[in-house]
């Protein structure tokens, strides 16, 4: 065997290193051992570090490489997705830190940067796949180490049955999903995503195939009607947890999904540009119409992630470069919109426990910095000019509008309007609502303070340097 094939996968060997330095680390620095002013001295730090490092390492784009026959594939732009997915991760980190303080939860931080690495690194191979084995490989280890996260807080009722909700849900898509692979290895004889294009007909057996395929991957990315576990989930995991699943997971599986479609089912273009059709309407518009419903802010955000993965379909849809490359720039935007949310609402839940849209009534008097952050991303989630959300949205209607779903880009141009309302009620309850008792004011710790200073730099960044979406763009001409 050629070992030097393994160089070739410079990124996730990079990630199993601050994994296994990880896991020492938390075996050598036992919580009950080593303290410093009543807290474990593995704390944020390391794990901030070793990621930054991990970043640094892996930023530079390498050239188009094979390993192992053709079941491991990486070009530039796989190297950009795990690099986005690696910065989300980064800030999910810092975004910890006050949660990890709490003694519930300190004696298994080890246990919470070990779970969410590992399921970074099932991402990484997912989107490296070039073999279904692969694939699925990588889809496995994502989600189990997931099932725990969402249950991490195990004595909490909510994490535990959002746990028990999302294990269930996961083991049946993907059940679904395997069966659909076993159709096309049935059909095609291969699982080669080189080798598959030439042997796929659009037979009604392989329709079938994409079908079950498609239901198990609309499970991951919270598609309509593969979206019913996802509410609940969001509410019930802890914060930190959700603000991973709703981005980085999310973002990972949108890719794969686009990917494969491109690469194995192109020759049933039609067929599954009419599933996605009808999917990207009814997941925009029922989340939407949903949202305007909910009260809890980690639910509002549960629907409006379902209604953003509809906007990331319509680069899929597309299928062209043009949308390949409106959809790695969308999901960047999403990320450092989305965290910045959920950054504001895990601190004013750990500090203040307030987690309804009622109680943030009067938000801005006591803390008018993070009303404003969260209102800067909220602005950039709506797409609303000039930040960065308004481009995100612009390019992906662009893509989908010139391969000629005019209607489609005219439906998600009126969700989009109606998307407005649910998040400015967020807005108006910080700012206009009145209150006789609200949240009191509170000072953040500093790394909650550089997860909202990256997330705050990020939208106005890439709201005004062109640069990035020219840069994806002319990687995803070359995949």
């Amino acid at each position: 065997m050629d070992y030097s094939q393994f160089l070739v996968m410079k990124e996730e060997l990079s990630l199993i290193a601050v994994i296994l330095i990880l896991f020492i680390a938390d075996l050598f620095m036992s919580p009950d051992a080593h303290k410093r002013d009543g807290r474990p001295v593995l704390n944020t730090m390391l794990p901030v570090a070793l990621m930054l490092i991990h970043i640094v390492v892996t930023i530079v784009p390498g050239p188009v490489a094979e390993a192992f026959g053709g079941m491991y594939y990486n070009s530039p732009i796989q190297h950009i997705v795990k690099s986005i997915l690696s910065i989300g991760t980064l800030i999910v980190f810092l975004m910890a830190h006050e949660w990890m303080r709490r003694p519930d939860t300190a004696v298994k931080q080890g246990e919470f940067y070990f779970l969410t690495l590992s399921t970074l690194l099932g991402m990484y191979f997912m989107i490296s796949a070039g073999h279904f084995l692969m694939f699925f490989i990588g889809l496995e280890t994502a989600s189990i180490p997931m099932a725990a996260l969402v249950a991490f807080d195990k004595y909490r009722h909510h994490s535990a049955e959002a746990g028990a909700k999302y294990i269930l849900t996961a083991l049946f898509s993907s059940g679904l999903l395997l069966f659909g692979l076993s159709l096309i290895y049935g059909t095609t004889g291969t699982l080669y995503f080189a080798d598959l294009p030439a042997r796929i007909d659009g037979s009604a057996i392989q329709i079938m195939a994409f079908v079950f395929f498609f239901a198990g991957m609309g499970f991951k990315i919270s598609l309509v009607p593969f979206h019913l576990w996802t509410a609940d989930v969001y509410e019930g995991a802890p914060s930190t947890v959700t603000a991973y699943l709703s981005v980085v997971s999310k973002g990972s599986a949108a890719f794969v999904l686009m990917a494969i479609l491109y690469k194995v089912f192109a020759p049933m273009v039609a067929q599954w540009q009419e599933v996605l059709y009808w999917i990207i309407i009814a997941s925009i518009t029922l989340a939407n119409l949903f949202a305007l419903r909910q009260e809890n802010l980690k639910r509002l955000m549960a629907f409006s992630s379902i209604s953003q993965a509809g906007y990331i379909m319509l680069g899929v849809i597309s299928g062209t470069a043009q949308g390949m490359t409106a959809l790695v720039y969308y999901v960047l935007i999403y990320l450092f919109a989305n965290l910045g949310v959920f950054a504001v609402i895990t601190i004013v839940a750990l500090r203040a426990q307030k987690f309804t849209l009622d109680e943030y009534n009067g938000f801005y008097r006591t803390n008018p910095k993070l009303a404003f952050i969260m209102t800067l991303c909220l602005f950039s989630l709506a797409g609303i000019p000039p930040f960065a959300g308004f481009f995100s949205k612009f390019f992906i209607f662009a893509a989908a509008f010139h391969s000629g779903f005019h209607l489609l880009v005219f439906i998600a141009l009126v969700n989009t309007v109606l998307s407005l309302y649910y998040y400015l009620r967020v807005v108006k309850a910080m700012y206009i609502n009145p209150s006789d008792e609200p949240i009191a004011a509170f000072r953040s710790d500093n790394y909650t303070r550089a997860s909202l200073l990256i997330c705050t730099a990020g939208i106005i960044v890439l709201s005004i340097a062109s640069v990035v979406y020219d840069s994806i763009g002319h990687y995803s001409f070359g995949m």
